[in-house]
């Protein structure tokens, strides 16, 4: 038993498991990098560790340092939350070695389950169908050709320790595999601390349909039904809703009784996802996710189970109270992420600080949010800001609930999914239940529809007022404190020799960063900052408009950023590994 969880993540999933916590009794820890010292999920725990000094992701990836803060805060568990952490067998190992619950699967199970190739042999021998593809681990470009001439394009290059449609390129002609396999490789290094790849044949027009299953210590295994998270861009789902309107009952038993299969075969323990494709009335085995997912939100709704809170429950070693007999969904739940991505410029992210944030609320809609208003998006992160999700009676009920809430919901400061799902979710391929992992880029026209729900651009020089008590944080001993300060704030101080800007007068920032007056530049800008990954651009190089000269990462997507016309390039500015602004100059092409 325990009494105290620490949650080794950030944003909207760990103040999701905190929440459970306090339902449960439980005390909750939380962690954070420097970059998120202001963030919700802080604010909320009961205690506050800081991790490191790095910003990034790495704080979060730095198991020594999180166990050294559990022990610190005497937590009895460790609830890995989605992405980071929560899929490595050797964090789990390091939990339980230091005297802790980890609440998720064995470490056993995830080694057999979390890597895409060892769950498909898993799922070979639970007589699981199966996309056909390696069961191993690819290491040259020149296999991969050999398997795609076996196959026939297209493929999926996809990462061993991957999900979330990072590490995973789709290749549909011989040109393609070099460069593809390259961006694979990286992406899946960067995200996973893994480049090992494998090889599947790629279906053209599936669904993507997964499986929710409940494990306990005791063999007792249950399914809670399907999502179809058909609605993607760049392999990273949007939308997902529960029950499918693809699947008839006899399919949804069929699938569900070989997820269920698969996961006893493993000795699985606590919440997992189990992913397939459909297509044709066939449905095929991809992977397993040995965690709990983004969306199990839509399968809380329409089953009316915590699955968090079950997470919980079994970690303490509760047998499963759940029967299959007695679950049956209810109802259909839609859930549309919310996140810091502009949908008029493929899906590019957009950072920013959150002006005004207002959630919408009303019957059956329900957010869970990592944001408030005043927060600024770190670049480190994945872009999720926070999920709506809706439940109504039927599917049509809950797709108007939906748009209302959407209507509802207010983001001001940055640019958000929030047009995009106002646009598609009146589509009719979506609103016939027709949609497949190509509904975006099969209709173009969304773009020019989802325009009338794009917000107007912010007032140059809107900010809000000044509060009359200002809230700022402590840290004693890397723990973190709240304080709040009241009066006026003391004018900020001038330079020896300084003057008063005048009114209306502009001048540098400091350093000639952010703010400063630049010239304008002949050359190729960067609409994002981020971190530089590939540099394709020389000194002298004759480009083409629309070449591909960088590509720059920023919140786990890779963007690629392409000549704006022809010419000769003068200066590259960056080289990989560095960063860039918004704004700022990749390479400058040579005078005419």
């Amino acid at each position: 038993m325990f009494d105290t969880v620490l949650i080794a993540n950030r944003g909207e999933i760990a103040l999701r498991v905190m929440r459970a916590c306090r339902e449960l009794g439980l005390r909750c820890v939380a962690v954070y990098s420097e970059a998120d010292r202001d963030a919700p999920h802080v604010a909320y725990a009961d205690a506050a560790y800081l991790l490191g000094p790095a910003p990034s992701a790495e704080s979060y990836l730095n198991i020594p340092r999180i166990i050294e803060v559990a022990h610190q805060a005497r937590a009895g568990a460790v609830h890995p939350g989605y992405g980071f952490l929560a899929e490595n067998p050797d964090f789990v190992r390091a939990v339980t070695e230091a005297g802790m619950v980890f609440v998720g699967p064995p470490p056993e199970a995830m080694e057999r389950m979390g890597g895409k190739t060892a769950a498909r042999r898993e799922a070979t021998a639970a007589r699981v169908p199966l996309v056909p593809g390696t069961l191993e681990a690819i290491e040259e470009v020149a296999e991969v050709r050999r398997i795609a001439e076996e196959f026939g394009y297209p493929i999926a290059i996809k990462a061993v320790g991957g999900g979330g449609g990072r590490g995973l390129r789709v290749v549909r002609s011989p040109d393609e595999l070099a460069d593809a396999f390259a961006s694979a490789r990286r992406e899946a290094e960067v995200a996973f601390k893994n480049g090992a790849l494998y090889v599947e044949k790629y279906l053209d027009n599936p669904r993507h349909i997964e499986i929710q299953v409940l494990a306990d210590m005791y063999g007792n295994v249950v399914h809670l039904g399907e999502r179809d998270c058909s609605v993607q861009r760049r392999h990273q789902k949007l939308i997902e809703e529960s029950p499918s309107p693809a699947l008839t009952p006899e399919i949804r038993a069929e699938m569900g009784a070989a997820a269920v299969r698969l996961a006893q075969s493993v000795g699985y323990v606590s919440a997992g996802t189990l992913e397939f494709l459909f297509q044709d009335g066939k449905y095929y085995f991809l992977e397993m996710n040995t965690r709990i997912q983004v969306e199990h939100t839509v399968t809380e709704m329409v089953y009316g189970v915590d699955l968090v809170k079950a997470q919980l429950r079994i970690a303490q070693g509760e047998r499963l109270w759940l029967r299959q007999e007695d679950l049956t969904p209810r109802g259909h739940a839609i859930e549309c992420r919310i996140n810091a991505e502009d949908p008029l410029h493929n899906f590019r992210p957009a950072l920013g600080t959150i002006t005004t944030y207002q959630e919408p609320s009303g019957l059956g809609v329900r957010v869970d949010s990592g944001v408030r208003a005043d927060y600024t998006i770190p670049q480190f992160y994945d872009s999720l800001l926070s999920k709506l999700i809706v439940w109504a009676e039927t599917r049509p009920e809950a797709i108007a609930r939906a748009q209302r809430a959407l209507a509802e919901y207010t983001i001001g400061g940055v640019i958000t999914t929030i047009p995009f799902y106002r646009a598609a979710l009146s589509h009719p391929i979506f609103s016939s239940g027709k949609a497949t992992v190509n509904f975006i880029g099969q209709h173009p026209e969304l773009v020019e529809q989802l325009r009338p729900f794009m917000p107007p651009p912010p007032e140059p020089g809107a900010a809000p007022g000044p509060e009359e008590a200002r809230e700022f944080t402590v840290e004693v001993n890397n723990r973190r404190f709240g304080v709040k300060v009241f009066g006026a704030a003391p004018a900020p101080a001038l330079a020896a020799g300084a003057r008063p800007a005048a009114p209306g007068e502009r001048r540098p920032a400091a350093g000639g960063k952010k703010g400063a007056l630049a010239p304008r530049v002949d050359g190729v800008i960067s609409p994002i900052q981020g971190r530089v990954v590939a540099v394709r651009a020389e000194p002298g190089q004759q480009v083409e408009a629309g070449q591909v000269l960088f590509i720059v990462e920023a919140m786990k997507m890779e963007n690629e950023i392409a000549a704006t016309h022809a010419g000769v390039i003068a200066e590259v500015r960056v080289q990989v590994g560095g960063t860039i602004e918004a704004g700022g100059v990749l390479a400058t092409y040579a005078g005419k």
